[in-house]
């Protein structure tokens, strides 16, 4: 069958509790390989939870569906302080990119105690935002930014990967609603070595199965390349969605 949509490929799914040094309860989910150790985990910051987005953004849902079976990566996502979804409310309320810097941090302690190797943030939209300002304080592979707004990120947030070699790669969709290519290619000279891939078509909340399998190509294309070209149909039995 075609791998689209809702399809739910079979991993290792795991309901979490993440524990804040400010004293909250997190909700999330980690997916990993069913029958493989990971080679590499995505630690995803979702989109701006007062416009919506939350850990099922339909992106970071899919690729909890799709790339622990497609490319061997464990997942993990969860709803920073405020955010809802299906899995449950996190303890909190949004405080604008400020005390989510320890949502970051307790992903990453969880990440560290559960040994779960080469972790890399993956941010969207907000997401990017938190990337971008607190990932340098933590032991991350690199950050891949899926449409970077660049609102709450600073130029001096920019200017401290400067110093920072570890990857920086943005995609950045051609028609986004707050930064473009051209723009991207200004804010973005503050980090001489980030790596811009300008998506021909793309829209910032990458509506769509094409969109949705670029971004994954681009993903895993940085964490895991040997697993390029992901499959577009799986012949296996799907995972229980229940």
């Amino acid at each position: 069958m075609e791998i689209r949509g809702p399809v739910l490929l079979p991993a290792g799914r795991e309901d979490i509790e993440l524990h804040t040094v400010d004293g909250l309860t997190l909700v999330g989910e980690l997916a990993v390989p069913k029958d493989a150790a990971p080679v590499a985990t995505l630690v995803t910051l979702h989109p701006l939870p007062t416009a919506g987005g939350f850990m099922d953004s339909h992106i970071l849902r899919k690729a909890a569906s799709r790339l622990p079976a497609l490319a061997d990566l464990a997942v993990l996502r969860f709803n920073t302080r405020g955010t809802t979804s299906a899995r449950g409310t996190s303890e909190g309320s949004f405080d604008g990119g400020r005390n989510e810097a320890f949502d970051v941090a307790a992903a990453m302690d969880f990440v560290r105690e559960r040994g779960l190797p080469r972790p890399w943030l993956v941010g969207w939209s907000f997401g990017t935002e938190l990337a971008l300002k607190y990932g340098r304080d933590h032991d991350v592979e690199g950050i891949i930014l899926l449409s970077p707004p660049l609102h709450r990120a600073t130029e001096e947030d920019l200017a401290g990967w400067a110093g920072d070699l570890r990857p920086v790669i943005a995609l950045i969709p051609e028609f986004d609603d707050y930064l473009r290519p051209d723009a991207a290619q200004e804010r973005f000279a503050a980090i001489p070595h980030a790596t811009l891939i300008p998506v021909e078509g793309g829209k910032h909340l990458w509506v769509g199965e094409n969109q949705t399998r670029r971004v994954l190509t681009e993903i895993v294309a940085v964490v895991n390349p040997d697993a390029l070209p992901l499959p577009v149909e799986w012949d296996g039995p799907l995972a229980d969605p229940a």
